[in-house]
């Protein structure tokens, strides 16, 4: 669910007339911010990854990696809205109308288009999940959903050391690196903290700001700042802060209303 007036947009299509298309219509629509465009499914994977946005527009055929990988790449649970966009034939878009999942067959119109906006407006209002949709799509494909992340490789003293996953409390980006913090000690791995949170399970970690991860069951207390932000205190006396970006998803996460 997003509790802002506008939503955030990533279009994500190898062709330029396409792309113009999705934008033409897109700037009639004053409720929509495009953050992001991108020419393959590599620029998408990090455009989500970077900007977190509320609804992507995904073209299923793109180089490097197509709107199935992205997908699969990213986590289903870090794409709130998707409306695909594809050229495929009728009877392979059923895969998308069995899963309830919304999409633009190419060329499309103004009223066809208006109406997968006004579905995913409606989704993003309501908060509807469509993470389970997401990984059956994948599954029918014959596509493997992503393997979570158990254990850390870290190198210290000229040895490799292996950290399991459920021992770490959170994760602080630190440049081109990621500060993993277990009880009162932290390993410096070369790691994004975007590409890092994708391997992680969103049912166990959650993204809080733009340069931290949190254990979710390490959470003892949350204090209320300013404009949406939480000071936020962790088992082990470890206190973060989060932003106002990501204060729907840690409602969502831990059953606040």
């Amino acid at each position: 669910m997003i509790e802002s007036t506008h939503i955030r947009a990533v279009i994500a299509d190898d062709e330029p007339p396409a792309r113009r298309r999705l934008l033409d219509l897109l700037a009639g629509e004053p409720d929509i911010d495009v953050v992001a465009e991108c020419r393959n499914g590599p620029e998408a994977i990090e455009a989500i990854r970077s900007h977190s946005p509320d609804l992507v527009f995904l073209d299923v055929q793109m180089p490097g990696a197509d709107g199935f990988d992205v997908v699969a790449e990213v986590g289903a649970e870090s794409l709130p809205a998707v409306i695909f966009v594809t050229a495929y034939d009728q009877y392979a878009l059923r895969a998308f109308e069995v899963h309830a999942l919304d999409y633009l067959l190419k060329p499309f119109d103004r009223d066809r288009f208006r109406l997968a906006l006004d579905r995913a407006r409606t989704r993003l209002r309501t908060g509807e999940a469509i993470r389970s949709r997401l990984l059956s799509l994948l599954a029918g494909l014959g596509r493997p959903a992503p393997r979570h992340l158990e254990r850390i490789p870290v190198k210290t003293n000229g040895r490799i050391v292996l950290i399991e996953i459920d021992d770490v409390d959170a994760f602080e980006a630190e440049g081109n690196y990621v500060r993993v913090i277990v009880g009162d000690r932290s390993h410096l791995i070369r790691e994004s903290i975007g590409a890092l949170e994708a391997k992680l399970d969103p049912a166990r970690f959650l993204r809080i700001h733009r340069s931290t991860i949190i254990r979710l069951d390490r959470i003892a207390q949350l204090e209320p700042l300013f404009q949406g932000e939480y000071r936020i205190t962790l088992r082990g006396g470890l206190q973060v802060r989060s932003s106002r970006r990501h204060r729907a998803r840690l409602h969502a996460a831990l059953g606040i209303e």
